[in-house]
Order: structure tokens, then sequence, then C-alpha cells
């Protein structure tokens, strides 16, 4: 018996944000991209044969993006979306970090940067003298 993705997954809409490039304007805004989550279901349905159980054994839950395509907030055009992931593995995602951890990190580190030490290191006396003189 062969078994489509119907049956084996549970599908449902998603929204997710994303900020990308305008290749016209050059300008970066932030668009929503709808994607289908793709849940492996409990149990195989009956009359399933070893050759599903095996093949249902290796699935995983995914994400499938459906818009292709965006259209530029700022000049109008429409451009293709720029990334090769059209799937991507829920289990994958999961190991990336999110938006709000990467500010967390970004602000920590820029107020180390801050608070570092405060004296520079003075240069040498021939580094800071006026340069008259040497062209004559």
């Amino acid at each position: 018996m062969a078994l489509d993705e119907s049956t084996l997954f549970t599908e449902k809409q998603e929204t997710r944000s994303a900020q990308y490039q305008c290749p016209r304007c050059r300008r970066t805004n932030e668009y929503s991209i709808r994607w289908a989550r793709r849940t492996k279901k409990d149990r195989l349905p009956p009359g399933a044969d070893d050759n599903d159980r095996a093949k249902f054994a290796k699935l995983r839950d995914y994400l499938l993006r459906l818009d292709d395509a965006v259209t530029c907030k700022t000049c109008g055009k429409k451009f293709d979306v720029p990334s090769q992931h059209s799937l991507m593995f829920v289990d994958q995602l999961a190991d990336l970090p999110n938006d709000e951890d990467l500010e967390r990190e970004i602000n920590a580190a820029s107020e180390q940067q801050a608070t570092g030490p405060g004296d520079k290191r003075v240069l040498p006396a021939r580094f800071t003298r006026k340069s008259t003189g040497w062209k004559e």
C-alpha cells in the first residue's frame, strides 16, 4: 500500500517574519512569509506494511515555505525570496538562535567594549611630531 503525505503528517499553516533586502532599491525590510508546518502523526494508518513502518520511523517534522516571492515595501517591485531553503526540518530550526537571543548577545558584547579598559596606549613621540623639514 502506497502511503501519501496527508496520511502521515498533519499540516498547519503559520507565518514567520524575516528580513530581506530588495535587489532593486537595496532597502532592508521585514516581511511575513507563509510556511506549512508538517508534523508527523502519532501512529501509522491501518493497513501499513513493513516497508511503510520503516519509512514512518525515519520521518521528521518539517517546515515547507509557501511564499517564493515578496513585494518590496519601499519600491513596490516583486522579488524572489533570496534563500535556497524552502524546506527546513524543525529539529534543525530548534538549534538556531532566535532574534531575541542574538540581540541580547550583541548588547552584552557592546557593553563589555564600552566598559573595557579606558586608558589608551600612548604613541611614541616620533609618530606624534609635526612633519616639518622632511621635505626640501
